[in-house]
């Protein structure tokens, strides 16, 4: 079982990147979706926890937290509820950002890259060499793009319904006494009150605007995901022409006989 002691309860792209970074300079081992990125593995594991929700199965928290003490951001904001109830006293962030601001972000960068990565689809005799892969953005768009959001996503005001309500039911859900609404722009004063920590000496609040960083990964990816389609058409070409030869070879072979 892990330990979580805070949890991120705002949508990625709330300032969850310079939380993250805040968190573990006051020591935490924080988990936000960077840290799936760099270890694309983890994706097919946040994808059977997302499956084994819904199923009403129990969930393998140690397969996806284990070795972490905070969680912010997506995947594990899309299920906060039941990271709550498997931690009931953790600390719960509830990062604010203006609805308009926040959606044209989400939309250019984190939605923008789920349908780069949706459209890695490997043939199925090498889908298994890319799982780890298809099953990132699987979870992506299991987790929140369909579950979240629906498969709404670009309905600007079904998804200001969603956001609004999720904020709703965070504030309906936690404990007053654990949880702390936080605007990333008014520092370290309230998020070190609310945590029982010291404020980091000499240290600024981090100011983490990722979006060009955000947009030099979607570039990179589009690069491989267009390598990977004509690798993808060769191979079945290839495939094709093989069975072909190997086809004629047959039927020559029988009539030589």
């Amino acid at each position: 079982m892990v330990d979580i002691e805070v949890i991120g309860a705002g949508f990625g792209r709330t300032g969850t990147a310079s939380l993250y970074v805040a968190l573990n300079k006051l020591g935490y081992k924080t988990h936000h979706m960077k840290e799936v990125f760099c270890n694309i593995n983890k994706g097919s594991a946040w994808l059977k926890l997302a499956r084994d929700r819904n199923a009403g199965l129990p969930i393998d928290w140690e397969s996806v937290l284990g070795g972490y003490t905070a969680a912010v951001d997506w995947p594990s904001v899309a299920v906060y509820r039941e990271l709550l109830a498997a931690n009931p006293n953790a600390k719960v962030i509830l990062t604010l950002r203006d609805f308009d601001s926040w959606y044209e972000s989400a939309l250019t960068t984190i939605y923008r890259m789920g349908q780069v990565g949706d459209s890695i689809r490997p043939p199925c005799y090498l889908a298994p060499i890319f799982r780890g892969i298809t099953d990132f953005f699987r979870m992506h768009h299991e987790l929140f793009w369909q579950g979240t959001f629906q498969g709404r996503f670009t309905d600007k005001e079904f998804v200001r319904q969603v956001y609004e309500s999720h904020l709703e039911e965070v504030r309906r859900v936690v404990p007053p006494a654990q949880l702390l609404e936080f605007h990333v722009k008014e520092g370290w004063g309230p998020l070190c009150d609310f945590l029982g920590k010291p404020v980091p000496q000499g240290e600024p609040f981090p100011r983490i605007n990722d979006n060009e960083e955000f947009v030099r990964n979607i570039v990179k990816v589009q690069k491989i995901a267009r390598r990977l389609s004509i690798g993808f058409v060769v191979c079945n070409t290839l495939l094709t022409a093989g069975a072909a030869a190997a086809l004629v070879m047959t039927v020559m072979r029988r009539r030589c006989c």
